[in-house]
Formats: C-alpha cells, structure tokens, sequence
C-alpha cells in the first residue's frame, strides 16, 4: 500500500499565522514552494497560504505585505491527510475539495506537503489525468489552492 507519506515532499515548514504576508514570501523563495501551511499558537493547522493569496489578497488591492499577517488570509476550513493514509484517500480529498497542494500530518505535527509534482512522480498517467480533470474541472468562480 503506497502512503501520503511515501509520496509526500517532506520538510514543509508551518508560517506562523502571526508572521506577515512579506515574511511568508521570504519564506516560500527560500523553500522554492509556492504555498505554506498555517498554524496557530499550538502548531496546529488552520489555513494554506499560497503566492497567489499574496499577490492577488493582498497586493493587488493595494495592502501592505509588511503590515497584513498569514492568519489574516486564512479562510475556510483547512484540509489534511494524515501520513498513513492510502494514496486513493490523498486523491480523494483532493478531488472533493479540489485543491492541489495538501499537509501531511503525522501525530498532530506537519511532516510534508503533497503537491501535483509530487503526484505525477508516483502516479500512472491515467491516475494523473483522472485526478486533474476532477480537479481543474470547475466553475471558474470557485478558489483552487
């Protein structure tokens, strides 16, 4: 059985949701990702920060990346996938909520991500292809992550 934790990219870090949009950027060009998960006081998780959230939330309507927090564009209900989980779960909860990147947790601790990359590399082209017509198959109204 192949695991989120098999396929995920491990060493994802959390952004505090006290830390600004400018830091989190910082953050994501020293990575080389283009998302962060977000976490309260208690390392736990409660939103996904994208580059686009940072460009489009935040500087496209005049704000100042210095001055607005994480948790500030944190919305809706995070989703997860534990580490042990089978990877027909990790597509599932993609499919459903239609979202491309998605936190491993492993004993309530952020251990990966789980990105498109990170699906082509251990997937058959017909699994992939499945799983992004499920996923870019929406209303243009509806926010992808």
């Amino acid at each position: 059985m192949t695991t989120a934790g098999d396929i995920m990219h491990r060493g994802a870090q959390w952004i505090p949701a006290h830390e600004t949009l400018d830091r989190a950027a910082q953050l994501m060009r020293e990575l080389g990702v283009g998302a962060l998960p977000i976490s309260d006081e208690n390392e736990r998780l409660c939103g996904i920060l994208t580059d686009r959230d940072i460009v489009i939330g935040c500087v496209a309507v005049g704000h100042d990346p210095s001055k607005v927090t994480a948790g500030e564009m944190a919305q809706g209900t995070p989703r997860w996938i534990d580490a042990n989980a089978d990877i027909s779960d990790v597509l599932r909860e993609m499919k459903e909520h239609q979202i491309r990147r998605l936190p491993v947790i492993d004993d309530k601790r952020l251990v990966g991500m789980i990105s498109e990359a990170d699906l082509a590399r251990h997937l058959s082209e017909g699994q992939i292809a499945h799983w992004a017509e499920s996923v870019y198959a929406t209303s243009g109204a509806q926010k992808r992550r």
